[in-house]
């Protein structure tokens, strides 16, 4: 085999393995954010929920466009907001960490991601342009990610279908 066809496997595998560490290692991110809203009832039924979108926008931290979602609809129906929340970080975790349905995850887990940024990064009106990034980093590096998972084909490796394949072929 020509070297540079072996050059550019060998790259296309790294390349491959490192798109699935990422994954995984989101989708295990995602699995522990959901895994105590799911388990237990602190969030979903005691509470917790409420309290961070009142945080939110007590703290100024919801842009402007965002409080009156959060306040009129949001808070009106935050018990089954709240085990949407629970039960949807907790799906994308388990999807990305098995690599199932790996897109789907991802799409809902970008509107996630950038429902949180405008409902929690708020840098302010006077804030600089730069700060409007630094605020958002929590959320928008997760976008980050998983704009990658819907552009590229992070579960073909280490994935639960992966492996289903290659035990089909023998």
């Amino acid at each position: 085999m020509p070297q540079a066809i072996v050059s550019e496997r060998s790259n296309t595998d790294i390349n491959t393995r490192a798109l699935a560490v990422l994954r995984i290692g989101v989708g295990i991110f995602f699995l522990i954010f959901g895994e105590y809203k799911v388990f237990g009832t602190k969030f979903t039924l005691d509470g917790g929920f409420q309290f961070w979108i009142n945080r939110f926008l007590e703290e100024g931290g919801a842009y402007p466009f965002m409080v009156p979602v959060l306040r009129g609809f949001v808070l009106s129906h935050s018990t089954p907001i709240a085990f949407l929340v629970a039960y949807g970080e907790f799906a994308i975790g388990l999807s990305l960490t098995l690599g199932i349905l790996v897109r789907a995850a991802s799409a809902s887990g970008l509107i996630f991601m950038l429902t949180m940024l405008f409902s929690s990064d708020y840098p302010g009106a006077a804030a600089p342009a730069w700060q409007y990034f630094g605020a958002s980093l929590s959320h928008s590096v997760f976008a980050l990610c998983f704009v990658v998972f819907l552009a590229g084909r992070s579960s073909e490796t280490w994935s639960l279908p992966a492996w289903r394949a290659q035990h089909h072929k023998h």
